[in-house]
């Protein structure tokens, strides 16, 4: 068997020796026109042009969160703290100790959530109930004589399971006890001076004016980004708003709410507390940043859980006290 055998058939040159070859009928068609077959062209694409797109209205800025819900939630917590500080001081204790409760068990449930960290939860909310209470009963060292027994019974607490995770566990405990229940007791170690109801009055208005100024100022004008890594949503302008806010709010209320106090007092008291808001509102940012989290919990609408809104208060209690203590003494 040759190579012929596996190749292609005879050219036509060939034809003589195998005699005429049959072309066969040819299709019929325009294609297939022997006189019109050299003029067939292929019709040209003429792309299509995209049509205008109508111009877009400028979107205005909107807040991220329920407006209307926050404003009514806030109304109505600000009516039950101002009810129970002026009416009767025990019971704004009770409200700072369920407050106290309540974040510790959102804080516990987020990092079970999302680190596996399993803080235990009993003896920090018993302990930090009894930090608040000591702290108005006993002052200063009732509250660091339940921080230390605190700590001890997490410790003792999580003996009680496998040794794995102890550290980590025992470790954002006492973390979770320092950082709710122990900063909290700042607000009823202010509450047992005679004009106790006017001072945690007065933290509290300088707290929530800062976080306004900041808000409002950083909303219409803020450009510039204080912490981008952080909270993305914080400006530079916002945090001018904060103080200038928090300062005219100090002068108001150093003057007329606080006895002793005089304005230029409330201006610096003004500067600290709008310092210590913002650190503290970023210093709960990361917290959430790390668990991967939006809000701490749900149980406020427009709010989110009650540790987004101690997040700037429990750090500025203990410098509103101290401030207090050095400008117009202990009470």
């Amino acid at each position: 068997m040759n190579d012929s055998s596996w190749g292609a058939p005879p050219r036509s040159d060939y034809a003589g020796a195998w005699g005429p070859s049959d072309p066969g009928p040819v299709p019929a068609g325009p294609a297939y026109d022997a006189h019109g077959a050299d003029q067939t062209r292929p019709m040209p694409i003429v792309p299509e042009e995209p049509m205008p797109t109508p111009p877009q209205p400028p979107q205005k800025k909107r807040a991220g969160r329920d407006l209307r819900a926050a404003i009514g939630v806030g109304a109505g917590l600000g009516a039950v703290i101002i009810a129970s500080l002026f009416i009767w001081k025990a019971a704004f204790v009770g409200v700072i100790a369920v407050a106290v409760v309540v974040g510790l068990w959102e804080l516990t449930s987020r990092l079970e959530e999302r680190k596996s960290i399993k803080a235990p939860v009993v003896p920090l909310a018993v302990g930090g109930a009894a930090m608040v209470v000591s702290g108005y009963i006993r002052g200063a060292e009732g509250a660091w004589t339940a921080m230390a027994l605190t700590a001890l019974a997490v410790l003792v607490w999580r003996m009680t399971e496998p040794p794995e995770g102890y550290l980590k566990d025992v470790t954002a405990g006492v973390f979770a006890a320092f950082y709710v229940p122990f900063l909290a007791t700042f607000v009823a170690l202010m509450l047992t001076a005679e004009d106790g109801a006017q001072r945690v009055l007065t933290f509290l208005l300088l707290t929530v004016v800062s976080d306004t100024g900041a808000y409002a100022v950083g909303w219409r004008f803020g450009k510039t980004k204080l912490a981008p890594r952080i909270s993305p949503g914080k400006t530079r302008e916002g945090l001018a708003g904060a103080v200038a806010f928090a300062m005219v709010a100090g002068a108001l209320c150093m003057q007329f709410l606080v006895h002793d106090g005089t304005w230029w007092q409330g201006l610096l008291l003004g500067v600290a507390v709008a310092a210590s808001a913002t650190l503290g509102d970023l210093g709960e940012s990361m917290i959430k940043r790390d668990l991967g989290i939006k809000d701490m919990g749900t149980l406020l609408p427009g709010h989110g859980g009650i540790m987004d809104r101690l997040d700037s208060l429990l750090p500025t209690a203990p410098v509103v006290w101290l401030l207090f203590v050095i400008f117009v003494g202990t009470g």
